[in-house]
């Protein structure tokens, strides 16, 4: 047992804590993006549920749900025969006299962070909608009926009676994502990480398993984990409050 001996290892070195504020900056970064660009399913639900034609409704929401079922190393083959220096991109934009040398969409730190957001959201959006259209599906009929018999058109009942139907589940969905801010998963950023972009890719888990398994010091991950759980805990208790105080229930 030795005690707190890798906890305070933690903050013995400058170039240790620089390194650690530059991955919680990249971890926040990435969780207020996810947070922010959470209501874009809710959107897309709403505007998915105004498709009138069955037939182009369904292959939508199929086209849009079959991302979320591919692996993140599927992604990034995908992303690397589309836009690496050799990829379909480049070559185009090289053919068509717009660029002389290949753009580094791939083997660059910059925009890393949007460009991550922009994976997430056309890998998850179709999925995520689910949630809310079943939630529209639960809205009773009378109400729009009786909205239209007042005068109301599409984009009234859109704004009057479905979302006001589905902030209470958004809400829920906004909370639990606040609880697990320091929560961004790994998988996205291990096959996305390259040596151009490690200082702004490397989110708080990757940094866990490269210091973990890379660096081969299991003690000092093994110590950052245990003070991420510890957060996330208090950030859920802390967002369960909130909850009460605002919505009259708690989430656990």
């Amino acid at each position: 047992f030795v005690g707190f001996k890798w906890f305070r290892l933690l903050v013995s070195s400058p170039t240790q804590v620089d390194q650690i504020v530059q991955v919680m900056k990249n971890t926040f970064a990435m969780s207020f993006l996810g947070i922010a660009t959470s209501i874009l399913p809710v959107g897309f639900a709403i505007l998915l549920n105004e498709i009138k034609c069955k037939w182009f409704k369904n292959l939508v929401q199929t086209l849009t749900t079959l991302p979320n079922f591919i692996s993140w190393v599927l992604v990034y083959t995908i992303a690397f025969s589309l836009f690496s220096s050799t990829g379909l991109v480049n070559t185009l934009l090289q053919e068509w006299g717009f660029v002389t040398d290949p753009v580094k969409f791939l083997d660059s730190g910059n925009h890393t962070w949007l460009m991550m957001c922009l994976w997430n959201i056309w890998k998850g959006l179709g999925w995520g909608a689910i949630m809310y259209l079943a939630g529209i599906s639960g809205i009773d009929p009378e109400l729009y009926e009786s909205a239209r018999i007042d005068g109301a058109n599409r984009f009234h009942l859109m704004r009057h009676i479905t979302l006001p139907a589905l902030m209470p589940t958004f809400l829920v969905m906004l909370m639990l994502s606040i609880a697990n801010l320091l929560n961004n998963g790994m998988d996205q950023y291990f096959v996305f990480q390259n040596a151009f972009n490690r200082n702004t890719i490397q989110v708080l888990d990757l940094y866990v398993y490269n210091l973990g398994m890379g660096g081969n010091s299991l003690s000092l991950a093994t110590a950052i984990s245990m003070l991420k759980s510890v957060i996330s805990v208090a950030l859920l208790a802390i967002v369960n409050i909130a909850s009460k105080k605002i919505r009259g229930t708690s989430i656990i």
